[in-house]
């Protein structure tokens, strides 16, 4: 997690220190409708590599967005879900799909 003192003063600046890449956004536009599986969020998320898709999903852990939650069975299952601070950036994603929606219409 971002220890405090290194966040920016910027409160905008600190919202896009924490979900400023392109893979972070779409990883967080999954996980808004359900929990999902690393399998699945690896075929829904065109372009995404597992390498990068393991170090961004690390990193939202640590930063405290997703809730990573391992499962002792045969074969391994682990889940990803939305933390409740997570959760707290849905209307902001879905004023982005909005806009996006209407930009498209727009151009």
């Amino acid at each position: 997690m971002i220890k405090k003192e290194h966040l920016p003063d910027c409160p905008v600046a600190t919202t896009v220190e924490l979900i400023g890449s392109k893979w972070k956004l779409l990883i967080l536009k999954f996980l808004l409708n359900d929990t999902m599986r690393f399998s699945e969020l690896l075929k829904g998320i065109e372009g995404i590599s597992q390498k990068v898709l393991t170090s961004t999903l690390k990193s939202m852990v640590e930063d405290g967005l997703v809730i990573r939650t391992d499962y002792d069975e045969v074969p391994p299952r682990v889940d990803y879900r939305l933390s409740p601070l997570g959760e707290k950036m849905r209307p902001l994603i879905e004023e982005m799909a909005k806009w996006g929606t209407e930009y498209k219409t727009m151009i």
